[in-house]
């Protein structure tokens, strides 16, 4: 028998080379757009009934054409408050991170150490922060260091345990590994628990980055000081019976959440790639 001509496939239709050249795109395509459509229309829903409530009691909730307008006309008020409540985000995570991953650490390399804090930070997390405001603008003085150390110890609790679990949640067969080869502690910190922390910070920081957000809020309603802040102008426009732009500062502090969790999220599969398919 002769051979087959290699150009010919018995029982195989070839797509046409445009065809097989676009389907990647055309699916990355229908990916983008089953990302950005659910959260589109839920917004656009959201927007319709707020419009509608407010056009039937404005009294109540400020039409969201209102509001829009007051964002658009005063956007370098809103914008320079916008910042001062997101620097006290910003300071208050960062430092709370780095103490909860230092305590951890220690923590986890004496056990005496943690059964000795672990009473106290649970403590600290069922204790109303803001009962404790004034006792911090006492003891820091009116401006912003109050703000920071409120936001910092709201968010303290869930980054100090998950630093521990994730520490600990380590491949025992590796570390025996380690062990055996006279590896020091700070070379197992480094190659092996530091590793496996990193997701469990990152799983922390899907919780903590909005509620350190609320955190700045609570901060500037209980810590007086600066009015200054997107919490001071809610605080002020309630006292002044200013609907909109209490509603317009607080549409603010929605997307500011939502562009930091998102932010957080890209950063996340970015640096954990490993395990991008699993975290969602």
């Amino acid at each position: 028998m002769g051979a087959a001509d290699p150009g010919v496939r018995i029982g195989r239709s070839q797509p046409p080379a445009g065809q097989v050249a676009g389907a990647p795109a055309a699916a990355a395509t229908r990916d983008r757009l089953s990302r950005v459509l659910p959260p589109l229309v839920a917004l656009g829903g959201l927007g319709a009934l707020w419009q509608l409530g407010g056009s039937r009691d404005p009294l109540v909730v400020p039409p969201l054409a209102g509001v829009v307008r007051a964002l658009v006309e005063h956007s370098s008020y809103f914008l320079d408050n916008a910042l001062t409540t997101l620097g006290e985000v910003g300071v208050g995570l960062g430092a709370s991170t780095a103490v909860a991953f230092v305590l951890a650490v220690a923590m986890c390399e004496v056990r005496a150490l943690e059964r000795a804090l672990m009473p106290l930070a649970v403590g600290l997390n069922v204790t109303p922060l803001v009962a404790v405001a004034p006792a911090l603008v006492i003891a820091f003085g009116f401006g912003a260091v109050p703000k920071y150390v409120l936001t910092a110890l709201i968010v303290f609790f869930p980054l100090l345990v998950n630093a521990l679990a994730g520490l600990k949640s380590v491949d025992p067969g590796v570390l025996d590994l380690l062990r055996t080869m006279d590896a020091s502690r700070l070379e197992v910190l480094v190659h092996l628990r530091l590793p496996s922390c990193v997701p469990h910070l990152f799983l922390a920081a899907r919780v903590c980055v909005p509620l350190a957000v609320v955190g700045a809020v609570v901060a500037e309603f209980s810590a007086p000081g600066s009015a200054r802040g997107l919490g001071s102008v809610i605080e002020t426009a309630f006292s002044q019976s200013d609907l909109t732009t209490m509603y317009a500062a607080t549409l603010v502090l929605a997307v500011l959440g939502i562009a930091l969790a998102g932010l957080e999220r890209a950063v996340e599969h970015r640096v954990v790639y490993w395990r991008s398919a699993t975290l969602g």
